[in-house]
């Protein structure tokens, strides 16, 4: 592939990085990689198939990457770690059943991380909060019921806890939710708290501190108060987002701001999966997270819960030319979508997506959007069409008698814009087109 600028399928890394990996220009961030998929290959070799991977997407243009949970599950070797029983064993300790967790061990997720910031990307870690799983029988005071909640015999032996740290207890009989029946982890203790966000040697501290990450994926969110992630982010710090699963813009924003934390788009993919699948493409037009605050909306096309869109590379051309901060799932990219085609929307989203945006014209199967650009940097106009014909519109651009073209590839017109920045673009069937001036 060529590396240089302006070739429609260059994969040169973004010149506007920060030390952090984002890039400056585009609200929300770069663009994040969910580094896994439900049920990847147990036998503890997850973390050495990610090492191998994370040269190639940080040339890409990748900014960062989201692990799946860490630390030693109730079901052991074979666990995506979704059902926490000891946060500080990372595959080094026996217990459950194993050494090493389904990912690898210890040792092999340093490396993994140590790589990944030799790549000048940031690493998430998938943080499961609401619940725990695991722990031995005890005859617990507040339920008058043996309860499995006595953690006191980790391996780790960090972070002990017993029926006092779960709902119901001497604080309440429960919180916002619980989760398929596991004992469900009380915030309001002053031991939960200690050992989660406020000790130096705690959970968030170690983790950020010893163990290098650089921010964190909490799960299932709805199960417990927004004020919680916000303690986290004040005590720990690190890039933050929920995993809030809600439909409603409304509901997405009161959890963003009140738990100082961004959270994913799922108003956004929820619209997607109506628009591009139920050919209205108007829908594109409704509220969203991103539209609401891009620097705190996380957006998506597929994760490890939930795939429903269909045609995701039309979904793809979307949040990549879009505000936000899109995230790309490893499966799309790896297996399912042309490579080539999503390393060309990560260049755009880098070089070019940049600035507000403007909704310039949609209908059923057309949609056309403006990034109006930022500080020097030109923005684009996408190009998104549905039907099964080739299209095209006039719209108004950034740009006054200047020669533009597509940096897709998909469109071999070079139109000049007219003095009123008025130009007539086109865009294949079931396709999409991005048209931005050389720069």
């Amino acid at each position: 592939m060529s590396h240089h600028d302006g070739h429609p399928f260059s994969t040169g890394k973004s010149m506007t990085t920060s030390t952090t990996g984002k890039y400056v220009a585009n609200p929300g961030g770069g663009v994040m990689m969910q580094a896994f998929y439900w049920d990847v290959p147990a036998g503890g070799n997850w973390w050495n198939t990610l090492g191998a991977k994370v040269t190639a997407w940080s040339n890409a243009g990748i900014g960062s990457i989201w692990l799946p949970p860490v630390s030693k599950a109730q079901n052991g070797p074979f666990s995506m770690g979704y059902d926490p029983t000891d946060y500080f064993d990372f595959g080094d300790y026996n217990q459950n059943g194993t050494i090493e967790t389904r990912f690898g061990s210890k040792t092999e997720l340093v490396s993994l991380i140590t790589k990944a910031h030799t790549e000048n990307m940031q690493v998430y870690a998938d943080i499961v909060l609401n619940h725990n799983s695991g722990g031995q029988l005890e005859s617990n005071p507040f339920t008058g019921t043996q309860t499995y909640t006595n953690f006191t015999g980790i391996a780790s032996g960090k972070f002990p806890r017993t029926s006092a740290d779960f709902y119901k207890n001497a604080y309440g009989n429960n919180d916002e939710g619980a989760f398929g029946g596991f004992p469900d982890l009380a915030h309001v203790t002053p031991n939960v708290q200690n050992w989660l966000w406020l000790r130096t040697d705690g959970v968030g501290k170690y983790y950020k501190n010893t163990m290098k990450f650089d921010g964190w994926r909490f799960d299932y969110v709805k199960g417990f108060g927004p004020w919680v992630v916000k303690d986290w982010n004040a005590n720990v710090g690190g890039f933050s987002i929920g995993e809030y699963w809600d439909s409603n813009v409304n509901t997405l924003e009161w959890w963003a701001n009140n738990a100082n934390s961004s959270v994913f788009d799922f108003a956004c993919y929820y619209k997607m999966n109506d628009a591009f699948d139920g050919n209205n493409l108007n829908l594109l037009n409704d509220d969203m997270m991103w539209k609401r605050n891009p620097y705190k909306a996380v957006t998506f096309v597929t994760n490890h819960d939930t795939d429903e869109i269909y045609n995701k590379q039309l979904a793809y051309a979307s949040i990549l030319t879009h505000e936000g901060y899109p995230t790309i799932f490893y499966k799309d990219y790896e297996e399912w979508l042309d490579k080539a085609k999503m390393n060309n929307l990560i260049w755009i989203h880098n070089q070019k997506a940049t600035g507000t945006t403007s909704i310039l014209y949609t209908d059923n199967d057309e949609y056309i959007a403006r990034r109006n650009g930022y500080n020097g940097n030109p923005g684009l106009v996408v190009y998104i069409n549905n039907s099964s014909s080739w299209q095209e519109r006039w719209v108004p651009t950034n740009w006054t008698n200047a020669q533009i073209k597509d940096f897709t590839g998909n469109s071999t017109w070079i139109p000049t814009t007219q003095g009123d920045t008025w130009v007539k673009i086109q865009c294949p069937p079931n396709g999409y087109s991005v048209w931005s001036i050389n720069m």
